[in-house]
């Protein structure tokens, strides 16, 4: 005898509000077993506050929400090439999940990406999680060319802080303070570090600029902004040489439930002024992250880096990082 079939085809797609904070809340702490109340509180303010770098959808029946699925605007420009999204979060509630739910909310999110002029989406996912990474698959996301890398915040950093052996040329990493972060308190090493703030967008673009070959700058100006206004704590650092910003390092932690720190931080980009390397400015700036991480009870620290960067992730290797359990997805359409 067939299954029935269960699939929901009534629902209803509009965009999420702050009714369905809640619900939200609610559907994901069931399935993760653990409130990110901070990270979906930040999340939704920041779509009402940019709404045009959001794509936030519920899948509802009647007045009740099914499922829910979040995206943003990452790289590029809509519209131009090499436009990218990320979806941050994708979850169904339990009574609904295995209709259809997901793929439906799923399909509009790219419909909406498409009309935009975005061709990618990309997405992160551990890959014990093998309903999602299935559920993706079937979808048409495929591996990345970017590989998870990961480390405790609390294990010592044993390189020495001595020019590398390898081209230390830090690039964006694709895919992320201390209590009473003040922007001029200063670090202890030999190359000043300083909390980043909204002035050193500039710098950061030069730097990257100077690595890459490239103008990068609505990336970053979007990366700066979340980082600094949509995050829970502020992680991001800037090395100072001569009196001039010479490296950067951005990072970014999410609150939890009650003003708890995520047990796990993303560190999105680092960079080094060409004219500066060979300075242990990189060696510095990771050594700063990750004391202060640490300090914030942060456990882990994650970053994703492109599998063919030779020095970053040679960079990385000595810096005490490994291959994550998390796993790089993409979508082109």
């Amino acid at each position: 005898m067939m299954k029935p079939d269960t699939t929901i085809t009534a629902g209803q797609i509009k965009p999420l509000s702050a009714e369905d904070l809640e619900a939200v809340i609610a559907i994901d702490r069931d399935a993760s077993g653990y409130s990110r109340r901070g990270f979906f509180e930040k999340r939704l303010d920041a779509a009402v506050e940019q709404p045009g770098d959001f794509i936030y959808v519920g899948l509802y029946d009647g007045l009740s929400l099914m499922g829910y699925t979040l995206a943003k605007m990452v790289d590029g420009e809509y519209g131009k090439p090499g436009a990218r999204a990320s979806l941050d979060a994708l979850g169904v509630d339990r009574p609904y999940q295995g209709r259809g739910v997901g793929r439906q909310m799923l399909d509009a999110v790219v419909d909406i990406l498409k009309h935009k002029g975005v061709g990618v989406l990309t997405s992160q996912v551990d890959w014990s999680n093998q309903p999602l990474v299935g559920f993706l698959g079937r979808s048409g996301f495929g591996l990345s060319k970017h590989r998870l890398l990961s480390r405790k915040t609390s294990a010592p950093l044993t390189f020495q802080l001595s020019p590398p052996p390898f081209d230390e040329k830090f690039i964006e990493i694709d895919h992320s303070s201390p209590d009473g972060d003040d922007p001029d308190a200063l670090s202890k090493e030999d190359v000043p570090v300083r909390s980043m703030n909204e002035k050193d967008l500039t710098a950061i673009i030069s730097i990257d600029r100077k690595i890459t070959g490239q103008d990068r700058s609505a990336y970053f100006k979007r990366k700066q902004h979340e980082i600094l206004h949509q995050s829970g704590v502020r992680n991001s650092l800037i090395a100072e040489l001569d009196g001039y910003p010479v490296g950067f390092i951005m990072a970014r932690v999410d609150y939890g439930e009650y003003g708890r720190t995520s047990p796990e931080a993303v560190m999105d980009a680092i960079g080094v002024d060409p004219g500066y390397q060979g300075r242990d400015v990189g060696q510095v700036l990771m050594r700063n992250l990750l004391t202060n991480l640490s300090n914030l009870q942060v456990e882990k620290v994650r970053t994703e880096i492109d599998w063919n960067n030779v020095g970053l992730i040679a960079y990385m290797d000595a810096a005490g990082f490994t291959p994550a359990q998390t796993v790089g997805l993409f979508r082109r359409f």
